[in-house]
C-alpha cells in the first residue's frame, strides 16, 4: 500500500498538468464573410506628460508628432511620415485608418489643418492638454493612407462642431471642382478629390465626464441626423458610422443610448460604433477572462438591438457594427493574448462586425526611442490574422475545461475561431490557450470535408507574461513554426500555456 501511494504521488503532477479538449469545425455552417475592414487602425494626436501606471519615471511623448510624423527623422518620407511605420502597416495589410480622433476631434476645427503649414494656427488641444501646430491635417492624413494603401475613415466634430463644418469638410474632400472648398483643395496641391467614403458622426458624444460638447441621446440624434442630411446632400455616395455608447455605466444606460441611436438613425447610419478597451486586472484569470467575455457581451447586445429594430421597422436598411476603438494596454505577452482574443471575437461575429480599428497605429510596433521601432509578438499576432484570416467564419465547437471570474462563469480555457477560404480550400484555426500553467492537448475534428496534407502551426508564447517587449530581444519574438501530422478528419495538437496558435491546413469537400 505504501509503495502504491508513492507511485500515485509521483504521477499525480502529470495528471494535474495534462488537460484534453476537443475542437469540431464545420465548413458548411458559415457564420458570415469576414470583412477585411476589421483589420483597420485608429490614429489621433495625443500628447502625454506624466507617469504611466507602474512606472517610476515621468515621461513625455506624442503619438503623432515626433513619432509617426517626424520630418526631421532620417526615416521620414517626402511627406514627413516615418517609412518604418508605413512599411509595417503595408506588411500588416491595414485596410483603413480612422482619423483625426478620438476625444481630440470634439474640439477640432478641420480648417485649421489645411493650407501652408507655416500659416496654420497653433491651438491648445482641449482633450489631452497638448499644443497642436496642426501640421498634420486633412491632406496629410489622406496622403498617409495613400502611402499605406488603406482607406480613410474620417470622424467629424459633433462635440463643439457645427453642421456646416461637417458638410464643408465633405465638400473639401469629395467634390471634384467648381465650389469654394473643392477649389481650395486644388489650390493647396490636390486637384483630384479624395473620395472619402466612411464618415463617423462624432466620437463618444455620450461621455459626459470627458468629452467636449457632451449631448444626451435625443440631442445627439438630432444633430447627427441633420449633419448626415447636409453631408449626404453634398455627396450621396458616403456612408456613416453612428456614435454608439462608450459610457458603460452599471445602470445600463448605454443600452438605452444605443437603442435610441439605432432607431432614430435608421435609414441613415450604415454602422454603429463600439469602443472597448481591455481592462487591467491584477489577477491573471480576471485579465484573460473578464474583458474577453465583456466584448462578446457588447457585440451580442447591440446585434440583438439591431435585429429587434429590423423586426419593428421592416424597411430599415442593414446596419453593422464598427468596433472603431479597441486595444489592450501595454506591450507584453498579456496584451498580445488580448489582441488575439479581440480578433477572435470579431471573426466569431463576422455576420455583424464589419469594421474595426486598433488603437493606435503606432502601438502595433514596439518603439525604443533611442534604437528605433521593432516587431513584437503583438505585431506578429495581428499579422497572422490580417494576412490569413479572410474568407468565411465557420461554426466551431469547443469542448474543454472552464474557469470563472467574479462577473462571468464557465469561460472556456480555449478561445477558438475557424476561417475557411473557398478560393484556396484552406482553413485557419486560431486558438488562444488561456490557461496560465497547463498545456492543453486537443483533438481537432472536421465534420464536413477531409483535411489534406500536413498542418502548419505558428505559435506565439513566452516565459514572462508581463515583461515589456524590448528592442534587443526582437529576434526572439518571431512565431515558432512547426508541422503537425493530420489524419483525414482529425488533427492532434498541444497548445502551450498562455499562448496563441494559428493552424493552417488544406481541406476538401
Amino acid at each position: 500500500m505504501k509503495n502504491i501511494f508513492i507511485v500515485l504521488l509521483a504521477v499525480l503532477p502529470f495528471y494535474m498538468s495534462a488537460q484534453t479538449a476537443t475542437i469540431k469545425i464545420d465548413i458548411d455552417r458559415i457564420i458570415g464573410g469576414i470583412d477585411p475592414k476589421i483589420y483597420g487602425v485608429f490614429m489621433e494626436p495625443i500628447e502625454f506628460r506624466g507617469r504611466p501606471p507602474g512606472s517610476p519615471d515621468a515621461i513625455s511623448f506624442n503619438t503623432l508628432y515626433g513619432n509617426l510624423y517626424d520630418p526631421s527623422s532620417p526615416l521620414a518620407d517626402e511627406n514627413g511620415f516615418r517609412k518604418d511605420y508605413i512599411e509595417a502597416m503595408k506588411e500588416l495589410k491595414i485596410t483603413n485608418m480612422r482619423w483625426p480622433g478620438g476625444n481630440y476631434v470634439a474640439g477640432y476645427n478641420w480648417q485649421d489643418g489645411i493650407g501652408p503649414k507655416e500659416q496654420r494656427p497653433v491651438r491648445k488641444d482641449l482633450a489631452w492638454g497638448g499644443i497642436d501646430n496642426n501640421h498634420v491635417g486633412t491632406d496629410e492624413w489622406v496622403q498617409l493612407n495613400r502611402s499605406i494603401g488603406s482607406e480613410n475613415v474620417v470622424c467629424i466634430n459633433l462635440g463643439l462642431g457645427t453642421i456646416n463644418d461637417a458638410r464643408y469638410w465633405v465638400e473639401y474632400c469629395n467634390l471634384d471642382h467648381g465650389t469654394y472648398y473643392s477649389d481650395l483643395r486644388a489650390k493647396y496641391g490636390n486637384r483630384k478629390p479624395f473620395n472619402v467614403t466612411y464618415w463617423c458622426l462624432g466620437n463618444e458624444v455620450d461621455g459626459s465626464p470627458w468629452i467636449m460638447g457632451h449631448k444626451n441621446a435625443e440631442d445627439y440624434c438630432k444633430i447627427a441626423i441633420e449633419a448626415a442630411k447636409a453631408m449626404r446632400a453634398t455627396d450621396n455616395t458616403i456612408k456613416f458610422i453612428s456614435n454608439g455608447s462608450s459610457y458603460y455605466e452599471s445602470s445600463g444606460k448605454w443600452i438605452d443610448w444605443n437603442w435610441k441611436v439605432i432607431t432614430e438613425l435608421r435609414g441613415i447610419a450604415d454602422y454603429i460604433s463600439i469602443h472597448r478597451y481591455w481592462d487591467r486586472a491584477d489577477n491573471y484569470y480576471d485579465f484573460v477572462g473578464q474583458s474577453s467575455f465583456d466584448i462578446e457581451e457588447k457585440i451580442i447586445v447591440v446585434h440583438s438591438q439591431i435585429e429587434v429594430a429590423r423586426a419593428m421597422y421592416p424597411a430599415m436598411k442593414s446596419v453593422y457594427l464598427s468596433v472603431d476603438e479597441w486595444a489592450p494596454f501595454g506591450q507584453n505577452l498579456l496584451s498580445t493574448l488580448a489582441v488575439a482574443m479581440y480578433l477572435n471575437s470579431f471573426i466569431r461575429h463576422a455576420d455583424i462586425v464589419k469594421m474595426a480599428n486598433f488603437t493606435m497605429l503606432t502601438s502595433l510596433l514596439g518603439n525604443d526611442r533611442e534604437k528605433g521601432t521593432f516587431k513584437t509578438p503583438l505585431f506578429h499576432t495581428f499579422k497572422l490574422f490580417s494576412n490569413n484570416c479572410l474568407g468565411n467564419s465557420v461554426d466551431t465547437y469547443v469542448g474543454c475545461d472552464t474557469f470563472n471570474t467574479e462577473k462571468y462563469k464557465g469561460i472556456p480555457y480555449l478561445d477558438v475561431t475557424t476561417v475557411y477560404s473557398e478560393e484556396t480550400n484552406t482553413v485557419y484555426i486560431n486558438v488562444v490557450n488561456r490557461h496560465k500553467d497547463h498545456t492543453i492537448t486537443t483533438d481537432i475534428i472536421t465534420s464536413s470535408g477531409e483535411f489534406t496534407g500536413k498542418a502548419e502551426a505558428n505559435i506565439i508564447t513566452g516565459d514572462s507574461l508581463t515583461d515589456p517587449f524590448t528592442y534587443d530581444r526582437q529576434d526572439q519574438y518571431n512565431p515558432v513554426a512547426k508541422e503537425i501530422k493530420a489524419e483525414k478528419n482529425s488533427i492532434s495538437c498541444s497548445f502551450p500555456a498562455h499562448s496563441f496558435t494559428q493552424i493552417k491546413i488544406g481541406i476538401k469537400k
